[in-house]
């Protein structure tokens, strides 16, 4: 019994020393970077390590700061429009800015670290006219007053000043979706802006919009109703760049565009830029070097501006995504004039310029000159030492259905909506993207019933534009307007036709939208639709990580958002609505 009490204190005794220790937790250490502003990014919930884009972390917190920083000089350009200030080379500079963060846009951290100097110094600047016109300056957020210069500063700074740093997940969901509009919108301003076109008022909201994301005064309500009016301004960009292209290069025709091949040497060109479209033609006509389009250029191939040109063959692959592999097989130099960027191999990095917001380390960057425009020479010489293109498809596809081509046919596609033979239009427009799961809207354009027309705008098209989907009474099964940024034609259609039926509302046509997203230019297209008061949007692979659950919650219960599920009961439930 002794033994037995003795064993018990020596234990009780043990217990009491295990209490004293202290177990050390390591803290939890804050990840590289947070970036979910794209569908694919990683796990459908953020990149804490390296972008799925590529995007290194180092370069996503330098992006971070040079939001925070815009955001900073945004608040100050507010309190300058007071006194009557409105500073068109800050309008550029924010635009621009935004613009450089897009997914897929640039991956240079000496871009980022220059345009977070630039931000700072335009921001005295700013202050120093206010304070001339006796503006008031006062109880500015802190982005308006942090200063750094150097690189070690910056890095420390954007740890701080990223997505996480708003921690309530509702209130950060809206920042971010005000924010990702704004960026998407800065490249229509930006497209629209080479061309001598300006919208002010837009500018202003958007610097507005900025301002108030560090404004923690506002609550859920303010941020939904400020994301919306956010669409508003959004079909105000969209209208200004169509305006900018049409009366600059004509409106989009009806167009067969090669999807083939000749046997000279040529340049392939990517992204948006239609000023970079004409100024290459320009540069490369009589040099003996054609030009082919790739993913969001082809619809550069429909404007009456551009068919001038012989050595304009045709486009040449397909969307973004594929360039790792196209870009090796076309042999020839590739100018990227805005965002779709797939870091390059180095089996044919040495051929890949870059242009405008674009960049990459180790890419050649061109420049515009003193007078704004740019000199394509050292490409024009390099495609000279390069074979042709190797053939990889044969054929044509159809495009240059936007706005103004389609009215031209309303009377036509009004009595085949009469007649029955067109019973529903869905508008498929948005992104491409590497996801296995986008296969869905192959299969989903496969499927449709032979009464069906699909709307179009983007790279989303590359999914179907190559079927063989044939037509209704002349009127091809899938009518492509152009680039995302060209959303407006679809806008300016569903309006013609609610017009021509004499319907109140877009949502009383036989319209359905199932709309495929990537990154920010669909976020701002989607609020311009919500704006518009559309509903019953569907929008996939997935639903944006960025959206909380109440904030999905709110865009159901108001608009009917949903997302799709698959291919046979998405459509009896189009069909069926």
């Amino acid at each position: 019994m002794e033994l037995f009490f003795k064993k018990r204190n020596e234990e009780k005794a043990r217990k009491e020393k295990e209490k004293e220790i202290v177990v050390e937790v390591p803290e939890k250490k804050a990840p590289e970077m947070f970036c979910y502003q794209c569908q694919e990014t990683a796990g459908c919930s953020g990149c804490t390590v390296k972008g799925v884009c590529g995007k290194p972390a180092d370069v996503a917190r330098l992006q971070d700061l040079l939001i925070y920083v815009v955001k900073g000089l945004s608040a100050v350009a507010v309190r300058g429009r007071e006194v009557g200030i409105n500073n068109r080379e800050v309008n550029k500079f924010v635009a621009e800015s935004l613009f450089t963060t897009i997914t897929n846009a640039n991956f240079n951290d000496e871009v980022f670290v220059a345009r977070v100097r630039t931000g700072l110094a335009l921001r005295e600047y700013l202050k120093k006219e206010i304070e001339a016109l006796k503006g008031n300056l006062e109880n500015l957020p802190e982005a308006a007053l942090w200063s750094g210069d150097s690189v070690e500063e910056m890095q420390e700074k954007a740890r701080t000043v990223g997505v996480l740093a708003t921690e309530n997940e509702d209130i950060r969901s809206l920042r971010e979706l005000i924010i990702y509009g704004a960026k998407g919108l800065s490249a229509y301003l930006k497209h629209a802006r080479v061309l001598g076109y300006y919208n002010d008022d837009v500018d202003a909201f958007m610097q507005s919009a900025l301002a108030k994301t560090l404004d923690d005064s506002l609550d859920i309500y303010a941020l939904v109703a400020l994301t919306v009016e956010m669409g508003k301004y959004g079909v105000d960009g969209m209208a200004l760049l169509d305006k900018a292209n049409t009366e600059t290069y004509g409106h989009p025709e009806i167009t067969k565009v090669n999807i083939g091949v000749r046997n000279n040497p040529a340049i392939l060109i990517s992204g948006h830029d239609l000023k970079d479209m004409e100024e290459l033609l320009k540069q490369t006509e009589g040099t003996g070097v054609d030009v082919y389009t790739h993913g969001e250029m082809l619809p550069a191939n429909y404007y009456p501006a551009f068919k001038k040109y012989d050595h304009f063959v045709g486009n040449y692959g397909n969307a973004w995504w594929k360039q790792t592999t196209e870009f090796e097989s076309f042999n020839g130099p590739i100018l990227m004039t805005t965002n779709c960027l797939v870091p390059p191999k180095d089996s044919y990095k040495d051929r890949v310029y870059t242009t405008g917001t674009v960049g990459f380390k180790g890419l050649k960057h061109i420049n515009n000159k003193l007078d704004g425009t740019k000199d394509f020479s050292e490409i024009i010489e390099h495609a000279k030492k390069c074979a042709s293109p190797t053939e990889i498809e044969k054929g044509e596809i159809i495009g240059g259905f936007a706005h103004n081509q389609v009215m031209q046919l309303s009377n036509k596609i009004v009595n085949a909506v009469k007649t029955g033979a067109i019973k529903h239009f869905f508008v498929m427009g948005g992104c491409d993207g590497r996801a296995k799961s986008r296969n869905y809207y192959t299969e989903f354009a496969e499927k449709l019933p032979k009464d069906a027309v699909i709307l179009t705008a983007g790279c989303a098209k590359y999914k179907y534009n190559k079927l063989n989907l044939g037509d209704i009474n002349g009127i091809p099964r899938v009518l492509d307007a152009g680039q995302c940024n060209d959303s407006y034609s679809l806008v300016l259609i569903a309006q013609k036709l609610a017009e021509v039926f004499g319907l109140e509302s877009l949502n009383d046509l036989p319209i359905h939208y199932n709309i495929a997203w990537y990154e920010q230019k669909a976020v701002i297209v989607l609020l311009s639709l919500l704006h518009l008061g559309v509903k019953n949007i569907h929008l996939g692979p997935t639903l944006p990580a960025f959206l909380s659950p109440n904030v999905v919650k709110v865009l159901v219960d108001n608009f009917g958002i949903g997302e799709i599920t698959n291919v046979d009961d998405d459509m009896k439930m189009f069909l069926e609505a």
